[in-house]
Formats: structure tokens, sequence, C-alpha cells
């Protein structure tokens, strides 16, 4: 697996958030991508404003864990200027454009988080070595409505995961067990040596990174924010992870608090 945490990049990126859920969870908001993301999550923003907030966001996390979390080779690149000046060449550690990619949408709330990271990556690696899987899943609810597992309805797997980086672009952390779920069927059904495994959310909670930590010993959470809501004032005046047991950021419907309400729903003006 990658080592993300010793990384000589990750020198070079912006500060990350101070926190104390120890060296595989990367809270990666400046002030810029939070205060998107803060409107985001008010009432007064939806179609298409939404969207388009959400592909802005993903693209900046996106770089933000490429440049932190990805190799890189030496690289010559002669520009438009060689052929009257031969010395007109760039030169650099660039990132390794042969890195294999899988980029998995997990429907709804990731389709288009995960468009935008399958995109990109095809801008900026051989496209031959990026692919894009779907699954169909949605949460398992008791009678209360509290998230108890979750189902796989369906999908489109294209192949192994071994020797990719595999990227779980879902906006919205809240219990993790949708994705632990996820990333078990892959390592199960479709190949158990990823070079690495990296989760992409927008907000998660301290319950999230609690059960993804968890669940696999590998994998890497790149985040901007981090809810803890319900929590006591008292620990909310605390860094975050500091006294982890006792923070929340879930009501009794798992819902994150303060979050955004449903992503899914708003992606796809669909209240079902």
């Amino acid at each position: 697996m990658t080592d993300i945490v010793n990384h000589p990049r990750a020198r070079h990126l912006s500060p990350p958030q101070d926190h104390a859920y120890g060296p595989r969870v990367h809270l990666l908001g400046d002030e810029v991508s939070l205060l998107l993301l803060a409107r985001l999550c008010s009432e007064q923003v939806g179609q298409p404003q939404f969207n388009e907030i959400v592909r802005i966001l993903y693209g900046q996390l996106l770089f933000a864990t490429l440049a932190t979390a990805f190799p890189t080779r030496r690289q010559r690149l002669p520009t438009r200027m060689h052929p009257d000046h031969p010395e007109a060449v760039l030169e650099g550690h660039w990132l390794d454009p042969a890195t294999r990619v899988v980029v998995v949408d997990i429907a709804r709330a990731g389709i288009v988080p995960s468009q935008v990271c399958f995109d990109l990556c095809n801008v900026l690696l051989e496209p031959d070595g990026v692919r894009q899987d779907h699954l169909i899943m949605s949460r398992r609810t008791n009678d209360h409505g509290a998230v108890v597992g979750a189902d796989i309805a369906g999908g489109k797997v294209g192949g192994s995961i071994d020797g990719c980086h595999v990227l779980f672009p879902d906006p919205m952390g809240a219990t993790g067990r949708s994705l632990a779920h996820a990333i078990r069927h892959y390592r199960t059904h479709h190949g158990n040596e990823p070079t690495a495994i990296l989760a992409l959310n927008l907000i998660v909670t301290p319950e999230y990174l609690r059960t993804m930590l968890d669940a696999d010993p590998d994998v890497q959470i790149f985040a901007m924010r981090v809810d803890r809501g319900m929590s006591n004032e008292e620990v909310l005046a605390t860094t975050p992870g500091v006294r982890w047991d006792e923070e929340s950021g879930l009501n009794e419907r798992d819902y994150i608090i303060p979050g955004g309400g449903g992503f899914g729903e708003l992606m796809n003006n669909s209240w079902v």
C-alpha cells in the first residue's frame, strides 16, 4: 500500500486541519473550500447550483488526494517553443501517468463525485489505466430509522483492483457502514492487493472515521470537514479526535449534524 503519511510531497500542500484521528485521516479543507461547502449545506442552494458546487469541491479534493497519495516519476516535456529553441524543455517529478486507477461510483450520492474524479483522472493519467465501476447500494434501517447495515442491489465492476489506486468518492461519511461494505465486497470478489484504498468525502463524522478505520487496515480517508454537532460544548472546544469516544455527529436516524441534509436527494431532485 502507498505510504501517504511520510510522502515527501505532503509538505508542499496547504497545511491540513489539526486533529487526533491518526495518520490515515486527512482533513484537507481550506478556507475557500470550506466556505463553498458551507453554502452547499444551506437551504438556499438547490439545482443547478448544488451539483456545480459539488463538482468544484470534488475537483479540489481529488487534486489534493493525487498530490499526496499518488506516485510521481521524472518526466521531460518539450514546449511549443522547442522547434525554435531546443532548450525549451520542461523537466520535473510529476504525477506518474501510468498509475492505474479504479473510481467507484456508489449510487446515488456518489454518481456526480465519481464522474468528476473519473474524468479528471482521464485527463491527468493514461486513460487505458483508468476505470469507473458502479455499485447500487442503500442503507438498511431498523424500525426507528437508525442504520443497521447496507445492501448491494447490483453493480457493474470492470475487473480486478489488484495493483490499482481505488477511489471511493462518497460525499457524506455518516455511519461508514455502506462504504465499509463496499470495500469488503471488492476485497472478497475483485482482488485483494490494491495499491491504495482512498475514501474521498466532503463531510465525515467521528462515527464514520471509527467504522472505516476499524473495517480496513489500509483505507485512507480524505475529507474537507468533520462534523461533531451532537457533542457537548466541552468536547466541541477540543481539537477533533482528542476526546473521540465522546464525540458524535449523528442524530437518532443517523443523519449528520450540522451536515447538509440528504445529498443524494438534492443531487437528483428525487425525494425518496
